[in-house]
């Protein structure tokens, strides 16, 4: 667009807090802002004399502006937020962190269960996390399944079912990990009182389980039970000494985020959550800077990010310079001596370790001996019992917005390393609504059918993201093609990184720390990447407004009205009747609400 161009529609634009998008000239977003003034914010790209050579780009490909006023400065930072992470438009900061972290669920259920898992659903279970040490997280869970008798059976546990003793004690019982509440043998309130103590463990609130744990130990010595009271004493050293690893003395703010930014060729940003006096999460983060972004605002950009992603609601943050925030109920503070600058700082110094660490590996990886590559595959053929090393392998995986934009991807490793020519996309052409079963069915027919034609070989390995069904449905495309024995499909369950094969009952774990899963991990994570690159492409293409739309009774101004209020879908669907309903009027409220609850 020429400045001769914009001279006719600057008029248009309003005079008050916003946020603006720019579209190119195929209709896809490439730009959102925000502004306190968006005809002076967007004026200033057509008038003044642009040096970036990025922005002089971004100015030749605009065809389109779109604008949503706000009530505030920090409204308009939100929803530039939320916009950004949603359709991710190629000339905005980009977080390049596509990972996922794991986190720890306590099941909604009688009597519930504890466990890891990648994936945080709408089902009223309570998620403690995301952890960036999957490590640490899985020391922690073993302690707590050694010291706290919480059932891991997945029995239907409802008072109805136990009064009628449906069921039996078993081994955990006899060997002491579980009370027997699925004979009656523990009340509820007993087995919440060891809930209770896990969630103290995993936020970091060890000193009230240590004084319960020293009570019980005094008690077990006054009763003459020494050994009993020998192991409790056991488990609280190991409490003191993970204490000991995260505890920083004299911070008065027991509840705090830290957050530092190492700026060079690259920009890192590295954060701190501290809870109770102690570091329980430290996170470092790639920023891709895009245009002349200020450090202030990458710093601002990347702490709301992370606090949304890690669940943080800490009423302070220290930071190194000051940057312009838009809660206020949350307080900026700009150490400049005591505990929180030595916080700051060692943020900084966490930051600087992971660049180093990243060149290094980087360099490791450029010097990677090529026998060290093939004792992988080697140990991976071992470990999965296969009858040809998997030097040639394939994972799948599906990726949909409430049954909108389905789409599949295909990720390709040769010889452990990634052969990105051979990554392929499908848009999912056959399936109507959520059904990942059917999604992966085609998805797996169509890539393998294109390889028969075209005479490729096939690989010795092909990973199925997902439990059995998907696996199931991947083996019935195999077999429609007549490619039964020439590959070996396997199944990676999302929960706890099991593997099946087709029709195995039992599921095959490798060792956590083992060289075999980690590769399959970085496969799958590398589909995962590559997957939701492509999805976000297919979901740019709709807008929020589209897709509500779609809705029968849901017109453009209703659509646009919601966006402004609730700034994304995710937060649309999680909002109550009555939310929904100030903006929309009950009748679409109800209309919304029973969309959303088909869709899942």
């Amino acid at each position: 667009m020429s400045p001769a161009q914009f001279s006719h529609i600057a008029p248009s634009l309003p005079d008050q807090p916003g946020i603006y998008k720019y579209f190119d000239g195929k209709g896809q977003l490439i730009y959102v802002g925000k502004a306190k003034h968006i005809r002076k914010r967007v004026s200033s790209y057509f008038t003044k004399q642009v040096v970036n050579q990025k922005t002089q780009e971004l100015v030749k490909r605009i065809e389109k502006i779109e604008f949503t006023i706000v009530n505030s400065e920090a409204d308009a930072f939100l929803l530039e937020n939320s916009l950004i992470k949603e359709f991710r438009p190629r000339f905005n900061i980009l977080l390049k962190d596509d990972k996922t972290y794991p986190f720890i669920v306590i099941r909604k259920e009688d009597f519930p269960r504890v466990f890891l898992t990648r994936y945080k659903i709408q089902d009223g279970s309570t998620y403690l996390g995301p952890f960036t040490s999957v490590y640490h997280v899985r020391e922690l869970l073993n302690f707590i399944r050694q010291s706290i008798a919480l059932r891991t059976c997945t029995l239907d546990l409802s008072p109805k079912k136990i009064a009628q003793k449906k069921y039996k004690v078993c081994l955990e019982y006899h060997l002491g990990n579980c009370k027997g509440p699925c004979e009656g043998l523990q009340s509820v309130a007993d087995y919440q009182e060891g809930l209770n103590q896990v969630r103290d463990l995993l936020q970091g609130n060890l000193g009230s389980v240590i004084k319960t744990m020293e009570a019980e130990m005094k008690s077990l010595a006054a009763g003459l039970a020494f050994e009993k009271a020998a192991q409790q004493k056991k488990k609280i050293e190991f409490l003191r000494q993970y204490q000991s690893r995260s505890v920083v003395a004299n911070v008065k703010t027991p509840t705090l985020d830290v957050f530092s930014i190492s700026q060079g060729e690259q920009v890192f940003v590295n954060y701190l959550m501290v809870r109770n006096g102690a570091i329980i999460q430290t996170h470092t983060v790639e920023l891709e800077k895009k245009l002349e972004e200020s450090p202030a605002e990458i710093l601002a950009f990347a702490i709301n990010r992370l606090r949304e992603q890690f669940g943080s609601k800490a009423p302070e943050i220290a930071v190194p310079f000051s940057i312009a925030y838009p809660d206020p109920t949350v307080e900026i503070v700009v150490p400049k001596t005591g505990d929180k600058k030595k916080l700051v700082d060692l943020s900084l110094k966490n930051a600087e370790y992971y660049i180093a660490d990243l060149k290094r590996r980087q360099r490791l990886q450029l010097t990677q001996h090529p026998e060290d590559k093939e004792k992988l595959i080697t140990d991976l053929q071992q470990d999965l019992q296969l009858p040809l090393a998997p030097q040639h392998i394939e994972c799948f995986d599906n990726s949909n917005f409430q049954g909108s934009f389905p789409v599949s991807a295909v990720v390709c490793f040769k010889n452990g390393v990634p052969s990105k020519k051979d990554y392929r996309k499908f848009n999912i052409k056959t399936v109507e609504g959520i059904n990942d079963f059917a999604s992966m069915k085609e998805a797996v027919y169509r890539h393998y059918k294109r390889v028969q034609e075209e005479n490729n070989p096939l690989p010795q390995l092909v990973i199925i993201d997902g439990g059995k069904g998907q696996l199931n449905a991947a083996h019935e495309a195999i077999s429609e093609l007549g490619l039964q024995g020439s590959l070996t499909l396997v199944g990676l369950a999302k929960n706890e990184e099991e593997l099946f094969f087709a029709g195995d009952t039992e599921s095959l774990k490798l060792p956590y720390n083992g060289a075999s899963l980690r590769l399959i991990r970085r496969i799958r994570d590398e589909v995962h990447r590559f997957g939701l690159s492509f999805h976000r492409q297919q979901r740019s293409k709709g807008t929020f407004k589209n897709q509500l739309q779609e809705i029968p009774g849901i017109g453009a101004q209703t659509a646009t009205a919601l966006l402004k209020h609730f700034r994304s879908v995710k937060n649309l669907e999680q909002a109550s009747q009555e939310e929904i309903a100030k903006v929309a009027g009950n009748s679409k409220a109800k209309k919304l609400l029973d969309y959303f609850k088909q869709a899942h």
